[in-house]
């Protein structure tokens, strides 16, 4: 998904173990690629936990013109060597006290240093709680880019509810792998829809930031009474409908879009 609107990018069905850096690398590699064709001058960040911080994706984004990484990494005792005084002074502060702190590290297999962010806090219980993140924006405020970047990741989930949850993308039933992923593309295909009609046409409605299954009762599956007409067909809603005004709206819009040419003009 794309990180500041949640349109979706792609969907890949896949064996249920750890990604290794090749097949991440074959995935990054096509979305770039892609992107760039149609925004050239578009800055890119890859943001991940810890199951996507592997030296491939770092190798082959060192590589691409104004493209970054955020991604968390998985402690060890030289990152907790590097804040230790900070631990200390961490442990002494009441519950809900946090500090940030950067430093330069490399891994044995990274082909160069990059910038590592810890989070060091007491948790609202009292309990120590200490975080990793490394990224390639050097200049970059350590507390923008944990706080601001890597735990805005958390809205990927809301995306991922949206698709798996009220789109079905879950159910692959059938019994071939292939077969399950032309599933998984149609389910795909039902979400864009849904994002675009939500993003395009109820914005600025009371359903302008409802989850696609409150879009689905209140707006799409709606009781009516159909009558057909020898050259047209009458659709009568309930005139108690509560949503008559939003449905309009969408309906007027339809309507506009349907007397324009198709395809549209190119842009140049």
């Amino acid at each position: 998904y794309e990180g500041f609107s949640g349109k979706l990018i792609t969907t890949i069905l896949r064996p249920g173990k750890r990604p290794g850096g090749k097949e991440i690398v074959s995935y990054v590699k096509r979305i770039v690629e892609r992107i760039r064709q149609q925004w050239p001058d578009t800055v890119i960040v890859y943001r991940g936990d810890s199951h996507y911080s592997v030296p491939e994706v770092f190798t082959y984004l060192d590589q691409q013109t104004d493209c970054y990484s955020v991604t968390g990494l998985t402690g060890n005792n030289v990152l907790l060597k590097h804040v230790e005084i900070l631990i200390k002074h961490v442990q002494q502060q009441p519950a809900g006290f946090k500090r940030y702190h950067a430093f330069m590290y490399q891994a044995q297999s990274w082909s160069k240093p990059r910038t590592v962010v810890a989070k060091v806090e007491m948790t609202d219980i009292g309990k120590l709680n200490v975080r990793f993140i490394s990224t390639d924006m050097h200049n970059a405020k350590p507390k923008a880019l944990y706080e601001g970047i890597y735990c805005a990741r958390g809205n990927d989930e809301l995306y991922i509810k949206d698709h798996k949850t009220y789109t079905k993308s879950d159910r692959t039933s059938c019994h071939r792998f292939l077969a399950n992923q032309f599933r998984l593309f149609l389910h795909s295909a039902a979400y864009v829809l849904l994002h675009s009609f939500r993003d395009n046409l109820l914005q600025g409605t009371s359903l302008g930031m409802a989850t696609f299954d409150s879009i689905r009762l209140k707006l799409l599956k709606t009781g009516a009474r159909i009558i057909e007409l020898k050259t047209k067909i009458s659709v009568h809603l309930p005139t108690a409908y509560p949503y008559k005004g939003i449905l309009s709206k969408c309906l007027a819009i339809f309507e506009h879009l349907r007397a324009q040419p198709w395809p549209p003009p190119a842009i140049t």
